[in-house]
């Protein structure tokens, strides 16, 4: 699941876009920015990931990663200007480096040694499987008004 998530941010980024850009009315360098800086902010939640699952465990970290990602979607989806917007990604970006550093951890951690290799090669399947339901959604929300549509992609 966390593996999804990243890559439907991934891929709803692609089509949410160009209906940001429109609704807030920001400059193609403010939108790169947009679109860019999570692989920045994920730098973070990594760094913090480790110490955290050591604390509460792997299982609640990965918990703790989709609730702040989840916090982030919330904050980006009611967003109303630009910086609410970019932090709202700093905060779902804290989550993805959560979600990228422990799951496969955890997945190796129990998995047996006969399929551990096959199972840690899961995220990679994953993150494609959730580009592809970001595209949907880019489809699927596109016919919704600018002001929501975005919205609800996110």
């Amino acid at each position: 699941m966390t593996s999804i998530m990243i890559g439907y941010d991934t891929g709803v980024m692609s089509g949410a876009s160009i209906y940001i850009q429109r609704d807030l009315k920001i400059n193609d360098v403010q939108l790169e920015i947009l679109v860019g800086t999570i692989n920045l902010y994920s730098l973070f939640g990594s760094a913090l990931a480790g110490k955290t699952s050591d604390w509460i465990g792997r299982k609640y970290t990965i918990l703790l990663a989709a609730a702040i990602f989840f916090v982030g979607a919330i904050l980006m989806g009611f967003a109303v200007n630009y910086g609410l917007l970019m932090f709202g990604r700093f905060v779902a970006g804290i989550g993805v480096g959560y979600a990228l550093t422990i799951a496969p951890v955890y997945t190796s951690e129990l998995a047996p040694t006969a399929a551990r290799g096959f199972l840690t090669s899961f995220p990679e399947i994953f993150i494609n499987f959730g580009v592809l339901l970001g595209y949907l959604s880019n489809w699927g929300f596109s016919k919704l008004s600018l002001k929501l549509g975005w919205r609800v992609m996110l």
